[in-house]
């Protein structure tokens, strides 16, 4: 997890070294271990005043396509300097109005082991078909956990920030004389 110093920095850097113009506002830039997600404004399609919902979301979702493949060797040459510079790969999005698209991003594995009754809430899942698989429902599990518990995580990451910069500061951290 980035402290918050870091997430600064490395918003800073994108802020600082994406071409003029790309985005409206960068709005989001966040990071885990293997991946840096980048998120901009675009402008919103204006269609007609009596623009039916169904034209105003084709609308957006033409603009969103547009601006993917108007901007995508620009986003990838800083995607390669980002990527050499951080040792994370670099995944794009755009927020279109109310709307919020990602292009791509990874989905990385991860391992854990289940007891019985917690293979049993996944099992349930797949066969209510709420999910394909067992991965699929503890992704839905973690999705849902976020969701609902948005403050309580904010608190903790904030809580870990304040656990590193303490340790920064710790009897290590000192050089000696």
């Amino acid at each position: 997890m980035l402290t918050k110093q870091q997430q600064e920095e490395l918003r800073g850097w994108f802020a600082g070294r994406l071409p003029d113009g790309l985005f409206e506002e960068l709005t989001e830039v966040s990071a885990d271990r293997e991946e840096i997600t980048v998120i901009g404004r675009i402008p919103e399609p204006r269609p007609a005043e009596d623009a039916s919902p169904a034209e105003r979301e084709a609308a957006v979702r033409r603009r969103i396509e547009e601006f993917r493949e108007r901007t995508r060797q620009d986003r990838m040459a800083v995607a390669r300097e980002a990527e050499h510079r951080f040792g994370r790969k670099v995944s794009w999005g755009v927020r279109c109005g109310p709307h919020r698209a990602l292009f791509t991003h990874l989905a990385a594995p991860v391992m854990t082991r289940l007891r019985q009754s917690e293979r049993q809430v996944l099992d349930t899942l797949v066969a209510a078909g709420v999910a394909r698989s067992r991965s699929d429902a503890l992704a839905w599990c973690v999705r849902l956990v976020k969701r609902h518990t948005d403050d309580w995580l904010t608190e903790l990451r904030d809580s870990l920030e304040h656990v590193q910069q303490v340790r920064e500061r710790g009897p290590d951290a000192q050089d000696e004389d």
